[in-house]
């Protein structure tokens, strides 16, 4: 037996037809930015506060204006005080402004809210889906999609006089001067010519296509870089619904049911704006009865796919990528083991090199004994996993949420902060500085390897962006150095070393930088030392630090 549209969506049945009642309200309401409804659920007197936004059929507002600032909602305070679900629902061009205010929630509450489109067009890219599947927000998104329906497509084109013409008819169907535009024409073929390029070039990098013409042609077609996120739920006009998650076989889903086949244009053309205005009335039938709504996508029209072999291709395609992300992350479980064992190979190599009482920074970059050739094949093996970890993410090739995972964070983080001063010991041992510039956290000289890694813990703490540049301490110092011989001691100089200072002191502190920093031999604590006393204003306390550290090692 079929589940009903609740069910399926995993919200109670009785809120969904009064928050798509309520978001076409709202988006006929031109004098008020929202409206909120509570709605009863339950004899207990429970209840569901919904809040809809009111849209825009304007072009220009589609594409580009400043924030409309900060409203205070009692009644959504209130909800959120007495702990009552909230749905923020919108219709038509109300539905990215209710999608954004769910993120706003998302990012300020505790709560989970849901969020419910009808008819909404895209928001965001590939990147802005990726996020919210990486949170674990991606459930609280749910759209619903006529079969045929321009709105929801029409951002897969790129902007063009079509655009204009259908905005300026949905505009004027709801004008208060009742000034009616004939329906346009001939816009169809155009916006879905474009959503169907997009498709296939997503498809063949599904499928692992790495043909060097595909970038060529994407140079000469304005490709539209919106993408579906969220769950999408597809009326299938018959009181069925076709729900699906997976956000590939949504784009290939909304370009294919609404391919033409066999059927007039001018036909399609006219149901993909009627249905547009279509949505109370398919809920309502599918709602009215709590009846099953579980469909097929043959409902959707796709029984018909045997006649678009490349439409079947595609949605296999979209299939077959995400078991191989699943695959991948199997995959980096072997990997993880490997790091594990060069991470513990390379701590032994730091334990000798204290014992010698040189610091493993500075035997590294010394290269004056055997073990700091092997240290140098580990850490050129680490790269190599770790590149190959990073290319499959900038693929989209393993799971949104790889990168939240508190085993990876960790395995990461012990990698940044054990070999990035390996690195950096080999950068400026080498004087690569002349031909790259300094060596710091955004530029040139740093493999990318090392900002997704410190990204991954900044995003996890909730820490601003660079606060946690503890790996970087070595280059920091190295550059001052070479700074200091060219410039002097100019105020921007100065306030460099008052921040190795500082940053110093508290990644002691925290144990996040190791205190072989403080051997008396190290690079660190000779030039230091070399500066003069009005440069160091810290000096006592690094000094104490350093007194603890002699005393520590048995000096």
């Amino acid at each position: 037996m079929g589940e009903t549209v609740g069910n399926l969506i995993g919200l109670n049945d009785v809120v969904i037809h009064p928050a798509a009642t309520l978001a076409v309200e709202a988006h006929n309401s031109p004098s008020k930015q929202f409206l909120v409804k509570k709605i009863k659920i339950s004899h207990d007197h429970s209840s569901v506060v919904v809040l809809a936004f009111r849209g825009s059929m304007l072009p220009d507002d589609w594409f580009g204006q400043p924030p409309f600032g900060k409203t205070e909602i009692d009644t959504l305070k209130d909800a959120i005080k007495k702990k009552r679900q909230v749905v923020f629902a919108g219709y038509s061009s109300g539905g990215p402004i209710a999608i954004l205010a769910t993120l706003y929630f998302l990012e300020n509450q505790t709560l989970s809210p849901r969020c419910l489109t009808f008819g909404s067009p895209l928001v965001g890219d590939r990147i802005f889906g990726h996020a919210l599947r990486r949170e674990g927000w991606s459930d609280y998104f749910t759209h619903f999609v006529m079969k045929y329906d321009i709105i929801p497509r029409i951002m897969l084109s790129p902007s063009s006089t079509d655009h204009e013409q259908i905005l300026n008819y949905f505009k004027s169907k709801f004008d208060t001067q009742n000034i009616n535009l004939a329906p346009p024409s001939g816009f169809y073929l155009t916006v879905m010519g474009n959503a169907s390029s997009v498709a296939s070039y997503e498809a063949c990098h599904l499928m692992g296509c790495r043909n060097p013409s595909l970038d060529i042609i994407k140079s000469f077609i304005e490709l539209s870089p919106y993408r579906p996120s969220g769950t999408y739920v597809f009326c299938t006009g018959n009181r069925n619904l076709v729900v699906v998650k997976n956000p590939n076989a949504v784009l290939q889903i909304l370009i294919h049911c609404a391919e033409l086949g066999e059927s007039n244009t001018a036909e399609v053309e006219k149901s993909s704006l009627r249905e547009h205005s279509a949505y109370l009335s398919e809920l309502k039938k599918i709602c009215s009865d709590g009846s099953p709504a579980t469909a097929t996508l043959n409902d959707l029209g796709l029984a018909s796919l045997l006649c678009f072999p490349q439409a079947m291709r595609c949605l296999q395609a979209a299939e077959e990528f995400e078991n191989r992300r699943l695959r991948n992350l199997e995959n980096i479980g072997n990997y993880m083991k490997k790091i594990e064992v060069e991470l513990k190979e390379l701590r032994k190599y730091k334990e000798n090199a204290q014992i010698r009482r040189v610091g493993y920074y500075d035997s590294f970059k010394l290269q004056n004994e055997n073990d700091d050739f092997h240290a140098n094949v580990r850490r050129l093996e680490l790269a190599g996993i770790w590149d190959e970890i990073k290319e499959m993410l900038k693929e989209f090739e393993l799971p949104d949420d790889f990168e939240k995972k508190p085993e990876i964070i960790d395995i990461g983080t012990k990698y940044r902060r054990l070999v990035e001063p390996l690195d950096i010991a080999n950068f400026y041992r080498h004087s690569k500085d002349k031909e790259t510039g300094a060596y710091m956290i955004i530029s040139k000289a740093r493999p990318d390897r090392y900002l997704f890694i410190q990204r991954w813990l900044e995003h996890h703490e909730k820490k601003s962006f660079g606060s946690l540049s503890e790996s970087l301490f070595w280059a920091d110092v190295e550059q001052l150095g070479i700074d200091i011989k060219k410039k002097g001691y100019l105020q921007e100089i100065e306030e460099r070393i008052q921040q190795v200072e500082r940053n110093l002191i508290a990644w002691i502190g925290d144990r996040s930088l190791d205190d072989d920093v403080l051997l008396e031999n190290s690079t660190f604590v000779k030039w230091w030392r070399d500066l003069p006393p009005q440069h160091k204003p810290e000096s006592d306390r690094i000094e104490k630090l350093i007194g603890e550290k002699k005393k520590a090692a048995g000096v």
